[in-house]
């Protein structure tokens, strides 16, 4: 006789999980210890959105991969006007967009490296998941052009970057807003096309990469699948299903 599994309880699932789940409570309120792991996390959140964003580590990290990066910013001045006013952090500033107008690049793929809603992120993790993708790109032979530090961006600032240089398809890394349990977690946005007016409708996105969530490695193999697609089918966003986890999906292994 097959006998049945052992019911798992709230213990496994807070095992599996970082979300806050089963915190008990003392009379109507959370536990102390709940309560202060709260405030230590909100804290955490807070300190990763105003974190200063050091342009030029980053830079060492991105010219040793041979990407010889440009520094840009947009619109928005300091982080007070950053939160304030999303729409300028989706403009460049006018002395960023002269010093783009005058770069020539034929590459496939333009790359861009925005501090976003949370620098701690794009400092933890933004480098390694580019190490990790530039082979896998090569491999399918798509062209990569220098590499674009933007500071105050927001993810949209990528179409006008990738327009300017005039790429095919851009590439978004960005530190994301900030969760309770995850203060450093980036996004990649992929986006076919790029010009200014793009809607989140044509871009694709790997969220939540951080220790807890999707590795750089599997980051590195969902955005290079993605961009291989984007480029042989001349589409993203909506129009394009993440099926890079389908084995049934013959990959392409080169753009037309």
């Amino acid at each position: 006789m097959t006998s049945l599994p052992t019911p798992r309880g709230l213990t496994d699932l807070r095992a599996l999980t970082p979300a806050r789940v089963a915190l008990g409570r003392t009379g109507v309120s959370l536990t102390t210890d709940a309560l202060l792991d709260f405030t230590l996390a909100h804290a955490r959140a807070r300190d990763a959105v105003h974190a200063a964003f050091d342009v030029d580590s980053l830079a060492e990290e991105l010219d040793t991969l041979g990407l010889s990066p440009l520094r840009v910013a947009s619109r928005a001045v300091g982080r007070r006007d950053y939160l304030a006013r999303p729409d300028l952090g989706r403009q460049l500033d006018p002395v960023a967009r002269a010093v783009l107008e005058q770069q020539t690049s034929t590459a496939d793929l333009a790359v861009v490296v925005g501090d976003g809603l949370s620098p701690v992120a794009v400092q933890a993790q933004a480098a390694d998941v580019v190490r990790r993708l530039l082979p896998r790109l090569a491999a399918a032979g798509i062209s990569v052009g220098p590499a674009v530090i933007a500071t105050g961006a927001r993810v949209a600032l990528g179409d006008e970057i990738g327009a300017l240089l005039g790429a095919r398809i851009v590439l978004v890394l960005i530190g994301e807003r900030p969760g309770m349990s995850a203060p450093a977690s980036l996004g990649a946005y992929v986006t076919f096309g790029p010009r200014p007016g793009r809607t989140d409708a044509d871009r694709n996105c790997v969220s939540n990469i951080h220790a807890a969530g999707i590795s750089a490695d599997e980051a590195a193999f969902k955005i290079a699948w993605l961009v291989r697609e984007a480029l042989a089918r001349g589409s993203s966003g909506v129009a394009l299903k993440d099926e890079s986890g389908d084995g049934s999906v013959a990959p392409r292994l080169s753009a037309p």
